[in-house]
């Protein structure tokens, strides 16, 4: 059945001026919630995305693009919902049309370096003069009046202290599998976005928004007081658990891995009763939460010392017969299928949208549901740079063939 509710920001057009992941992982949350977004890209090259392998296409998954309509599945899960024009930003000529494509608009996004944007002449300046109530969002490494240098991913993890918080005490540092700068910071970036919508309900008046990624990470990592863990002799890096909170982790099984939390007394005792050493309830070492925590090392020793014996389904049976939070440690390709996130598009499938793959590829969805809206993201993609040029210079801004042509020809589309 076809889900007839509107989306939350239906009605809201978004000028998108991002490129790699973060900034893109922005508008395509405003997209998935509804917003209009339309993606500007340089025309001799577009998005860097659009360069990351793998690919999909006609021969299925592959390493390398071997044919021109092969798509990055990395530009194929950040584009989606999204119409996309070319402007070469460099030209003259491109300064007009991007004012003129915020004389429409309602948001901008950018994720240059700090200044670079100023420097084009796309800047917040700009856009407020175009379009006063405009509310434009910078995201960066470290601030929009800090040109620090470029940011990646892997450079805030490290600036952020963040690689020092998981691993052993003597391991190397550990960097985060997963992207967890450019993701974070984005999802501030809409919280931003959307406050400041708020704000111009009540004001009628736009604002410059500005969100750094090193800031968003290390708000995180500053949720734990590692000055307070030194001065109490405590370990900030304790590998898969986490000994302030003891018995807490993860731990080895005969065939696998699984986490247990067993910090609160009654799923203290619950966890002692299924490794069938009730007694241990009772050992001073252990009888109270604060000296759990004080024998950490030896308590986690025998835990694993249970675990590792048997399987992990015997492990998650018979924890959860007592009432104990335990899971699986489950491979990413497994925890992407699991049916409840399925069901609730939190994960969502991909696909080349002229050839059909054998592999099933999920990307991320919007994780909201509301009770009378939906998400989910428009049928569209730019699948060449400047796929849409025609449709948004045309359609929105009103331009003739001529004008189109002309600024073909000047090298600004």
């Amino acid at each position: 059945m076809t889900n007839t509710q509107s989306r939350p920001l239906e009605g809201l057009r978004v000028i998108d001026l991002t490129r790699a992941l973060a900034g893109p992982y922005a508008t395509l949350l405003l997209a998935g919630l509804g917003a209009e977004v339309i993606k500007v890209e340089d025309p001799h090259g577009g998005d860097l995305a659009r360069d990351n392998s793998p690919y999909v296409g006609r021969d299925g998954i592959t390493v390398e693009r071997t044919h021109d309509d092969d798509i990055s599945i990395s530009h194929l899960a950040r584009a989606r919902g999204k119409r996309g024009v070319s402007l070469n930003l460099k030209s003259e000529a491109a300064r007009g049309v991007f004012a003129d494509l915020c004389a429409h608009a309602d948001i901008v996004v950018e994720n240059f370096a700090a200044g670079t944007a100023d420097r084009l002449g796309v800047g917040y300046d700009v856009a407020k003069a175009a379009k006063p109530d405009i509310i434009y969002c910078s995201l960066s490494g470290f601030g929009a009046d800090r040109p620090d240098g470029k940011a990646m991913d892997v450079i805030i993890q490290a600036l952020s202290g963040a690689m020092y918080t998981s691993g052993d005490p003597d391991a190397p540092p550990v960097r985060m599998g997963i992207p967890v700068a450019d993701m974070l910071a984005p999802v501030f970036a809409v919280i931003g976005i959307l406050s400041a919508l708020e704000q111009r309900h009540r004001t009628g008046e736009g604002q410059h928004i500005d969100v750094s990624m090193l800031g968003a990470l290390t708000s995180f990592v500053a949720i734990e007081n590692w000055s307070a863990l030194a001065a109490a002799g405590m370990p900030a890096r304790t590998g898969l658990t986490v000994q302030r909170l003891s018995p807490f982790g993860v731990f080895a099984c005969a065939d696998g891995y699984v986490a247990i939390v067993g910090v609160h007394e009654k799923l203290a005792q619950g966890l002692f009763r299924a490794m069938e050493r009730p007694e241990l309830g009772k050992d001073p070492r252990f009888a109270g939460r604060d000296l759990r925590v004080a024998n950490a090392t030896v308590l986690e020793a025998e835990i694993t010392a249970w675990s590792s014996q048997h399987t992990v389904a015997h492990v998650v049976a018979a924890l959860q017969a007592e009432g104990v939070p335990v899971a699986p440690v489950r491979h990413p390709e497994e925890a992407l299928i699991d049916p409840r996130v399925v069901e609730r598009g939190e994960t969502m499938p991909l696909a080349h949208p002229s050839y059909p793959s054998t592999v099933d590829l999920r990307s991320v969805g919007v994780p909201i549901t509301f009770s009378s809206a939906r998400t989910g993201f428009d049928e569209v993609l730019p699948v060449h740079i400047g796929e849409h040029n025609a449709e948004v210079f045309r359609d929105l801004l009103g331009y003739d063939d001529a004008r189109i042509a002309a600024l073909a020809l000047d090298g600004a589309i």
